[in-house]
């Protein structure tokens, strides 16, 4: 089994709990609580290394990882319908899909609302001032509202990498810099 193989697998599990709690979360009006708990478990996901080996490790059983899952998400303040749905998963031994969880619930919820989401990356943070001429140039290029997640690479020395979907346009200064060094290549 190729990687590949083992990413889509995981991708697909992932998009079949995201349905099921996405449609769950409409039916009872709590889409604005699953929002605020993804903001939460993408927090814990980017900042514990603890979090990310309790859904990882094949070492804490179903039961452990059901009652820790249980105890992270009454003390983070999620909703009950994404309490519920961890410890299902923790159950089922699908814990390890949550980051890919989290993305495509963020996916079904903008593209309900008509916006799409754009992955940037920057040599130094970004204003305020240059997201949102950055939002409002990618919303003339798709013709949606444009949420931006950016993060921060100081080694591509400048310049952006922005990723829309399938689209990714790269204008940093190291990827220039690495052409260049292609290119010269080719010539001697």
């Amino acid at each position: 089994m190729d990687v590949s193989e083992t990413a889509s697998i995981s991708t697909g599990i992932a998009q079949r709990y995201a349905t099921a709690l996405y449609d769950l979360a409409k039916e009872t009006k709590k889409v604005k609580d699953i929002e605020g708990d993804l903001d939460a478990l993408q927090g814990a996901l980017d900042d514990s290394d603890d979090f990310r080996t309790l859904i990882q490790s094949p070492v804490y059983s179903r039961d452990e990882q059901r009652l820790a899952i249980t105890a992270i998400a009454a003390k983070m303040g999620l909703s009950d319908i994404m309490g519920n749905t961890l410890a299902l998963m923790a159950t089922k031994r699908r814990l390890f899909v949550l980051p890919a969880l989290v993305r495509s619930l963020r996916e079904q919820i903008a593209e309900d609302k008509g916006e799409i989401t754009a992955e940037v990356t920057s040599a130094k943070a970004l204003t305020k001032t240059q997201s949102d001429k950055l939002a409002k140039s990618l919303k003339a290029t798709t013709g949606k509202d444009v949420t931006l997640h950016a993060s921060v690479d100081e080694s591509l020395i400048g310049g952006l990498i922005v990723k829309v979907g399938s689209k990714m346009i790269d204008t940093s200064i190291r990827s220039k810099l690495n052409s260049l060094q292609n290119a010269m290549k080719e010539v001697g």
